[in-house]
């Protein structure tokens, strides 16, 4: 009997530990690449340092004395070259190799908030300093994240583009949930300074990682060629798939129009009738919550027509402002938020291997940068503007319209075949070498 018992527990034990092991290398198998692996752990102490740092600047600015009024310049001159040099990072990255590319940016932004933390170690700095601080780590983030599009395929196999995107996916709004709650507790035992310092050394382990990544050896050399010639075949390349520019435009209006008054307005509302900067918080936490668990349900899946999938996971995006604009309770207007961050990751992680698998490798990251500068370069303009015109019609009639809107944006994207009927590619199956001219130069490592 005994006997019996013991062989039915070691059984169950390798049952348990097979089921274990099938698990993990189902949906974390892509961690066990030695190259993904060390840069996913970089990458994801990166994320959580800059989350953090956005808090203790901003406490940093005000601390030494200055308003809120150059708070918002020292946050602009992160944003400005963003805009204004993605897509020459996008080029450069294609041109030069996304390692040495994002280890440079990697270097710079460490550089960057490592002076700025000894500054504020040794006085009160003006607020300049900040602003250059600001603008260094915008440039590094100008060149690091379309290098980062076209790294993945370094980093993973075809059939587990869709994990790594995933991991990614789940990595960001991890350290915005996080980060901003690490740091207030730092701040308040220590100072924004040491908060500083820490980001800085999240650089620093960033490049670390990178550096510490290998890759075969280019074959082949290419003519030297115009950066304008390069940037020109990124777009050629860009808008030769519908599926690609059509998301694009969905993305710039939505942002626009829907999004951008949310994150302004959203507040405005939240301190007239929710209950204040907590109730809005936890709207906040619950969108990362979201898009955390967005980017777990991901993991393993390969939807038979991913933009499909993508783009009816957008249908969330427009719940927050809507519940907003219609005076739901913080209940509601959280779980809206929570919806609309599990689809955001959902879409990030489908669209992007789609990008991935069907974009050839060596303009990946000029296509990323036309598709995130279009994105987001009118962004700027909804913060600058949703203020004056709620004034005039009401923070909710903007909402509403933003939400309405988004529905009409996802209903016009689906009425394209190229979204609706996009096949996933087999597993295994190779990515396009090139459509690009022959002479094209290649991505390096």
């Amino acid at each position: 009997m005994f006997g019996m018992v013991g062989a039915m527990d070691s059984f169950g034990g390798r049952f348990v530990l097979s089921s274990f092991h099938d698990f993990r290398s189902k949906y974390f198998g892509v961690l066990a690449g030695r190259n993904f692996r060390r840069f996913f752990i970089g990458y994801s102490c990166s994320l959580l340092g800059t989350a953090m740092s956005s808090v203790a600047i901003a406490f940093a600015v005000l601390g030494s004395g200055g308003t809120a009024t150059e708070l918002g310049v020292v946050f602009a001159a992160n944003i400005v070259p963003m805009v204004a040099l993605m897509l020459g990072g996008g080029v450069i990255a294609d041109r030069l190799g996304r390692r040495p590319v994002m280890l440079a940016a990697d270097v710079a932004r460490f550089a960057a908030q490592g002076a700025l933390a000894v500054a504020l170690f040794v006085g009160h700095p003006h607020v300049w300093l900040f602003v250059v601080a600001a603008f260094a780590v915008g440039t590094g983030n100008a060149f690091f994240s379309p290098a980062l599009s076209g790294l993945t395929v370094q980093l993973a196999p075809p059939e587990r583009l869709g994990d790594a995107n995933a991991l990614f996916g789940i990595a960001q709004p991890a350290s915005q949930v996080a980060g901003p709650a690490l740091a207030g507790i730092l701040i308040a035992a220590t100072s924004p300074a040491v908060v500083i310092a820490v980001d800085a050394a999240s650089y620093g382990i960033s490049a670390i990682a990178i550096f510490g990544m290998r890759f075969p050896p280019n074959v082949g050399t290419a003519r030297a060629r115009s950066l304008l010639d390069d940037l020109a075949e990124g777009w050629a390349e860009f808008s030769a798939h519908t599926w690609l520019w059509v998301e694009t435009v969905q993305f710039t209006l939505f942002n626009l129009l829907t999004w951008g008054p949310y994150l302004v307005l959203g507040p405005v509302l939240a301190d007239k009738y929710l209950g204040g900067a907590r109730a809005w918080g936890a709207v906040l936490a619950c969108y990362g919550g979201g898009a955390i668990a967005g980017g777990a349900l991901a993991l393993g899946r390969r939807p038979r027509r991913p933009l499909l999938a993508s783009t009816l996971a957008t249908f969330g995006f427009p719940l927050p402002p809507l519940a907003l604009a219609l005076g739901l309770p913080v209940t509601f207007v959280a779980g809206a938020a929570l919806l609309a961050g599990a689809g955001a990751a959902l879409c990030g992680a489908f669209s992007a291997t789609v990008t991935q698998q069907r974009v050839p490798p060596q303009a990946l990251s000029r296509v990323s940068a036309f598709t995130t500068v279009g994105a987001f370069a009118f962004g700027p303009i909804a913060f600058v503007v949703a203020g004056p015109i709620a004034a005039v019609v009401g923070a909710r009639t903007v909402l509403g319209f933003g939400a309405a809107w988004a529905i009409f944006g996802t209903l016009s994207v689906l009425a394209f075949p190229a979204i609706r009927h996009l096949p996933s590619l087999p597993n295994g199956t190779e990515r396009p070498e090139t459509t690009l001219h022959a002479d094209a130069p290649g991505h390096g490592s």
